[in-house]
């Protein structure tokens, strides 16, 4: 970018130049050196509070072929780049944007609905030695459910098979697994390395409370200790949390032993979201086949 022109209001006291550039008059100045100079874009730069001033800017250089930007005032918040647009005529800026809205909800519930009923049938037989299997090894219900936080931060169910011990943890506390723990099952052992323990969470798709792809659901009290320390943690709440997703297939699994490992979690998640399409769930799930069932960090 080469800056061919710095010019300023006449009303107002300037200093002879701005950051090493000479001011060189007022608007009407402008608007004769622009007949004889090759000049891409001008930028107003003045505060918007000083509304009068920028309709009666905006208004003299509409009359010269140029591309006019209005330079924001300089504020303390970081704020995204979504873009501008208008609310009953009135100009607003883009803050934040739904990620699935009209045709993109319809083609992923309808991609999860057919898909995760198609899985059922498909592994209806292993379900059944699943559940016989974890009978014959201990006491307890075959399903394990827990609370965890799904679409917009509502609590729903989540159903895997049980793969510890009835009665631990205790009810008042959730412990993540780790290696070699001594709560889980022979059983559940199998179940957890190979990811099957997840698959009566097809159940909660059926049901739309999640997505075969989307931000993995933790705990609740898991949630509520990242949501203090990693601030666009709750941003993943956005879609319906999934089956498996971005950052399973990418490594991000099982304990996080470090706030650093939840958040590139997280940033994974968030990617996921800023860049959902129908293919990039089907090439989310074809990966989930080779490097998503059985992991280092699955245990």
């Amino acid at each position: 970018i080469s800056i061919v022109g710095v010019f300023r209001d006449s009303s107002s006291a300037a200093p002879p130049d701005i950051a090493g550039h000479r001011i060189m008059g007022d608007v009407n100045d402008l608007l004769v050196f622009m007949r004889n100079r090759r000049v891409d874009e001008i930028i107003v730069a003045v505060p918007w509070r000083a509304d009068g001033e920028v309709r009666e800017l905006t208004a003299k250089l509409q009359t010269i072929a140029v591309d006019v930007k209005l330079c924001p005032e300089e504020i303390s918040l970081e704020l995204p780049n979504l873009g501008y647009g208008e609310v009953a005529g009135i100009p607003m800026l883009k803050l934040s944007e739904r990620p699935l809205s009209g045709w993109s909800v319809f083609a992923k519930g309808i991609e999860d609905r057919v898909l995760a009923a198609l899985l059922l049938i498909g592994f209806s037989p292993i379900l059944l030695l699943i559940a016989v299997a974890i009978k014959l090894n201990s006491t307890g219900p075959v399903l394990f459910r827990q609370k965890r936080y799904g679409f917009n931060n509502n609590e729903f169910a989540v159903l895997k098979f049980r793969t510890m011990r009835e009665g631990l943890p205790p009810d008042t506390g959730v412990a993540q697994a780790k290696r070699s723990d001594p709560r889980v099952t022979a059983i559940g052992r199998i179940l957890r390395r190979t990811s099957l323990d997840e698959l009566p969470q097809l159940f909660n798709v059926i049901r739309g409370e999640m997505s075969l792809v989307g931000p993995r659901p933790h705990a609740v009290e898991h949630n509520e200790e990242y949501a203090t320390v990693i601030n666009e943690y709750l941003s993943r709440h956005r879609v319906k949390p999934g089956i498996t997703g971005w950052a399973q297939v990418n490594g991000f699994r099982g304990e996080t032993r470090t706030v650093d490992l939840m958040r590139q979690r997280v940033q994974h998640d968030l990617y996921y979201i800023d860049n959902w399409s129908v293919l990039f769930d089907l090439r989310i799930l074809v990966m989930t086949l080779f490097v998503g069932f059985v992991h280092r960090n699955a245990y």
